[in-house]
């Protein structure tokens, strides 16, 4: 029996920005899909499977979306829609559970109380409500200690900063497009938020939605649009955040063994990639995502994304769209606007910053994917 092959046929974000007026989670999850659906020159009645979060919503979201849009029967995914969904909902279309998937997210008039940190980042818990560990706190402990450990000026840090910054101001879909350049002066001046994170270090907030559209091959040939192949894929944790304190110890290697569980999948090494679709929720996970997915050793990460290695022309460009700093931050659903950005890069119809590239590597802290034009 021939192996079903898993495409990516769909991918839509909605308009992005600070503040939607008029519109809610629902609303642009809504528009999202149907945007992704549009994208792939399908509909409604073709879906039987989806994995849909609408703002903090993490419970019935597909259940409740599948049912207000008519589809009798479907599949649904476990995962908050992302790489990680995307691994999940490949796998039940390649073992037959289901031969048309849509993966949905959107967030809108959620983060209302502007003067306090999104709610998403403070989430009650012994840890946060007491001592007010919210999430720049917590995700400052293993870059603070790794600075230390390997000496790392602040500039090496900044640096990744403003590249990514400086992909988002040239997107004109981006909330910050027209805002640079950055630089590493224009970081390291912003002001200190969590030690060694400034603001310039840290993702944005924001409102909007993002869906894709996953398909089988046989499926997909018969659509007009290019098809995107997902090669491999895998994710690991490491332990409950914000329970547990997240030090270098725990959290340097996080998406190591997922990594070499996709590579192994997808059949290519490491130097095949040529785009880097990066979780950019703070300056420094940029540097422990390639040392913990070996592209260099521990330690070495500052001097090898230096020097322009991770820019547009550079031989590992990142965060092509400007990522949660500079194009949007969503909530979760700017998980999936990882993959988004790495399927219109491999389409060839990136709203800017369009690179040459065949294979892309989507990663979003310990969820790994590989997808091939």
């Amino acid at each position: 029996m021939s192996r079903r092959q898993a495409v990516i046929v769909g991918a839509y974000n909605t308009p992005q920005a600070r503040v939607l007026p008029g519109e809610t989670s629902d609303s642009v999850t809504l528009a999202a899909i149907k945007g992704a659906l549009g994208n792939a020159g399908l509909t409604v009645a073709d879906v039987d499977g989806l994995n849909v979060l609408s703002g903090l919503n993490y419970r019935g979201g597909a259940d409740a979306f599948g049912y207000a849009l008519g589809i009798p029967w479907f599949w649904t995914g476990g995962f908050v829609p992302s790489p990680g969904a995307v691994v999940e909902a490949a796998a039940a279309i390649e073992r037959g559970v289901c031969d048309t998937v849509v993966l949905a997210s959107g967030q809108a008039g959620v983060y209302t109380d502007r003067a306090s940190v999104a709610p998403w980042a403070r989430t009650p818990n012994e840890f946060i409500e007491c001592w007010g560990l919210m999430t720049p706190a917590e995700w400052s402990l293993s870059a603070q200690q790794y600075m230390h450990r390997f000496s790392v000026a602040p500039e090496k840090i900044a640096y990744i900063s403003s590249v990514i910054r400086n992909n988002g101001a040239r997107n004109p879909e981006a909330i910050y497009y027209g805002r640079g350049p950055y630089t590493v002066e224009d970081v390291l001046s912003s002001r200190l938020i969590a030690s060694p994170y400034r603001l310039l270090d840290c993702a944005t907030v924001s409102e909007g939605g993002s869906a894709v559209v996953m398909t089988t091959a046989e499926r997909a040939a018969d659509l007009d649009v290019p098809a995107v192949k997902v090669l491999g894929g895998a994710y690991d944790s490491w332990g409950p955040t914000y329970t547990h304190p997240s030090t270098y110890e725990r959290v340097a290697m996080w998406g190591r063994k997922a990594a070499d569980a996709a590579f192994g999948q997808a059949g290519i090494s490491r130097d095949d990639v040529d785009l880097f679709e990066l979780y950019d929720n703070f300056s420094w996970e940029i540097v422990r995502y390639f040392e913990a997915l070996r592209y260099c050793e521990v330690g070495e990460g500052p001097d090898f994304v230096a020097n322009g290695a991770i820019e547009l022309g550079g031989r590992y460009p990142i965060v092509t769209d400007g990522g949660t700093m500079s194009h949007s931050h969503t909530g979760e659903s700017q998980r999936l606007q990882r993959v988004v950005q790495a399927v219109r890069q491999l389409r060839g119809d990136s709203a800017a910053n369009q690179v040459e590239a065949e294979i892309a590597l989507v990663v979003v802290i310990g969820e790994v994917l590989l997808l091939g034009a």
